[in-house]
């Protein structure tokens, strides 16, 4: 009984996933007959999937059925859990069920947990948080890895600021330096990257220090060459929101007298305990009721943005609201 599960906001890590799975178990002549996709809006797409997962494959190799953005992780009536309950020990081994999600999966669902228990794989593709630096770095270097690119540790952290946590980026990016390279065997140096990647992260995170400097001349300038770069705007709340978060923790550590920079690298999530002194000047000119009172306009945000509301002029005034907060005494 092969029954894979997949989810996550990672949507090009999940793709590739599923594009190994496909060529792993489809033989090439036969994809016509044994591989089939039932997206979220056909009514019967599970019980549909179940049927043709019990269907042996035609000719050479095996049988893939994929349950696109599937719901039966969020809702499944009593009559579809009768139903896989009955039918998923018994598919047969030449045939695999893929199921996909965005969202993660209700753990509380009995659904949920059925497949926790018969699944092959249950795999979560997570985006990594902007702010979590030597993640980020980490993941370059696997992408650069896998692509055959070598990168010295300076380029593979400026890449890492430039494309965020953006696989898909990431990847484009990796393999449009790839090309650029002559020489294959020489690692790919920072003027390389700085010349052929643009760095709408780093632009982000240079809106946060307008933010927090209270400029609002200069924050707006950023926002407006973000939104020129169609840099999406939930993206830059994202790298704002974990931003701020980095600073309230490391001012509450201060303000808590802790001096252990591992402990307050620790609170903050920051990677390397470096990084700390860097931070704490940061955040010397800012009161803690100053950044505790900027996370709930971010919050709102990023609200306002999965909701619908305009997203320009959102950003605009909650840029100009962030900066005032900054700007008092």
């Amino acid at each position: 009984m092969p029954i894979y599960v997949y989810w996550g906001e990672d949507d090009f890590a999940l793709e590739k996933a599923v594009t190994l799975l496909r060529d792993r178990i489809l033989d090439p002549l036969w994809i016509s007959f044994n591989y089939t996709g039932f997206p979220p809006e056909q009514s019967d797409a599970v019980i549909a999937a179940l049927n043709q997962a019990m269907t042996p494959p035609f000719g050479a190799g095996g049988r893939l059925v994929w349950l696109n953005n599937t719901t039966v992780f969020q809702q499944c009536p009593d009559h579809l859990l009768a139903e896989l309950t009955r039918t998923l020990s018994v598919i047969p081994e030449n045939s695999v069920l893929l199921l996909t999600s965005r969202n993660k999966p209700d753990e509380r669902l009995k659904s949920t947990k059925l497949f926790k228990q018969l699944a092959t794989e249950y795999r979560e593709f997570p985006l990594i948080p902007p702010w979590k630096t030597e993640l980020l770095i980490q993941a370059v270097n696997q992408a650069a890895q896998t692509v055959g690119v070598r990168l010295t540790a300076k380029a593979a952290e400026v890449l890492a600021e430039a494309v965020g946590n953006d696989t898909r980026l990431l990847y484009n990016e990796i393999e449009k330096l790839r090309l650029y390279a002559e020489d294959g065997n020489q690692p790919i140096e920072v003027d390389t990257v700085t010349l052929l990647v643009r760095n709408n992260t780093q632009n982000s995170l240079q809106l946060a220090a307008a933010i927090r400097t209270g400029d609002t001349a200069k924050a707006l300038t950023v926002l407006a060459d973000l939104i020129n770069a169609a840099e999406p705007g939930l993206r830059i709340v994202a790298t704002l929101i974990g931003q701020f978060r980095t600073w309230l923790w490391v001012k509450l550590m201060m303000e808590s007298g802790e001096r252990n920079s591992q402990a307050i690298a620790q609170a903050a999530e920051v990677g390397n305990p470096k990084r700390i002194y860097f931070l704490q000047q940061e955040v010397q000119s800012l009161s803690l009721r100053q950044l505790l009172s900027c996370l709930p306009l971010l919050l709102e945000l990023e609200f306002s943005l999965k909701q619908g509301f305009g997203e320009i002029s959102t950003l605009q005034t909650k840029v100009i609201e962030l900066c005032q907060v900054c700007r008092r005494n």
